[in-house]
């Protein structure tokens, strides 16, 4: 095992990126590895636990092996660790950071797969409860072009991770303290939550329509730097303010993620069923092609975007005539669209 970076800290644990070499010489490969004291043991066995049975699920970050290992850190304190797999483009709001604003394309498709791993979450009877982008993991991926010309496409893949929170549906939060009216974390959290340590998968469903937010404004989906000035807020039922330049299926999909009534959001399998995720009607696609390379847009042709081309026009002579009247007749005009690419 060697060190190779520090990942982040979490309410739980530390996590590290860890390289291991095996003894036969084989191409060493990394890990991250969670990190925590034996007074947090509970706490990462459980979510251990719950990683361990959306192993195979989509759209969740995979853990590998059958228990915790237990050794000490540098200044002989006992921890427990859990693998993982590695995000080599780190969370969601660290790919944010490096980034201008995420194209509409790509915000479409990051939701998508949310909701894909929520639904797995809820279907095997548990609430994530702290959904936030410092919670989601960005894994990059690389395939040659169908095209033949032996260029790399790029592409992004989402995972919801630390499960640290977690709760089944319907059950009280034990991260819920009696000295924090919140469930998880305030930014992200949903009116029904406040002084309400019950949770519901609806809580999750406000979350992520507070990502879908931070993700088109690249702001936070509150300006109160103060969770306490947040509380009011919550407790008269108001949501995050949804700009109007958004496009029209994405400020309806918001609306519905922010409805007053639970059960008024629906589940995450209907809202993957939102018109908002049917397809992407935007046409750009992102591409990159290399690290540290700047966005590009480029735009795929349609067989719709041929129409746009101005027709040609084709003069047809009339028909040999066959009676000196015909010999006045005008000439014909025939309009002949382009042809299909």
């Amino acid at each position: 095992m060697e060190f190779m970076k520090s990942l982040g800290k979490g309410s739980y644990g530390s996590v590290d990126l860890i390289r291991f070499t095996k003894p036969n010489g084989s191409d060493p490969y990394d890990q991250a590895v969670k990190s925590s004291y034996a007074k947090d043991y509970e706490s990462l066995y459980k979510e251990f636990q719950i990683l361990s049975k959306l192993r195979d699920c989509p759209r969740i970050v995979r853990t590998f092996g059958t228990s915790l290992s237990r050794g000490v850190n540098d200044y002989g304190v006992r921890v427990y660790r859990m693998s993982m797999e590695y995000a080599a483009a780190g969370s969601l709001t660290s790919f944010m950071e490096t980034r201008s604003l995420l194209h509409d394309s790509m915000i479409r498709d990051f939701t998508r797969m949310i909701l894909q791993g929520l639904i797995s979450v809820h279907n095997h009877g548990y609430v994530h409860c702290d959904l936030k982008p410092e919670n989601l993991l960005v894994f990059p991926r690389h395939e040659y072009e169908e095209d033949g010309v032996g260029g790399l496409k790029s592409s992004y893949e989402l995972k919801i991770s630390d499960f640290g929170m977690s709760t089944e549906v319907g059950k009280e939060s034990k991260a819920w303290e009696f000295d924090s009216p919140y469930l998880g974390t305030p930014l992200y959290m949903s009116p029904e939550s406040v002084h309400d340590g019950v949770a519901e998968k609806e809580l999750d469903l406000w979350s992520l329509g507070c990502i879908v937010l931070e993700m088109y404004t690249g702001e936070l989906p509150w300006p109160f730097e103060d969770s306490k000035e947040l509380l009011p807020v919550l407790l008269n039922g108001n949501a995050p303010e949804i700009p109007q330049s958004l496009p029209c299926d994405a400020r309806q999909f918001l609306q519905t993620c922010f409805a007053r009534n639970p059960k008024e959001r629906g589940s995450a399998l209907e809202l993957l069923k939102h018109p908002f995720l049917r397809k992407v009607s935007d046409q750009k696609k992102v591409k990159v092609t290399g690290a540290g390379a700047k966005r590009k847009s480029v735009v795929e042709l349609k067989s719709k975007d041929i129409a746009k081309k101005p027709p040609k026009v084709k003069i047809v002579p009339p028909k040999t005539p066959q009676f000196k009247k015909n010999l006045n007749r005008p000439l014909k005009l025939k309009i002949i669209p382009p042809r299909p690419p």
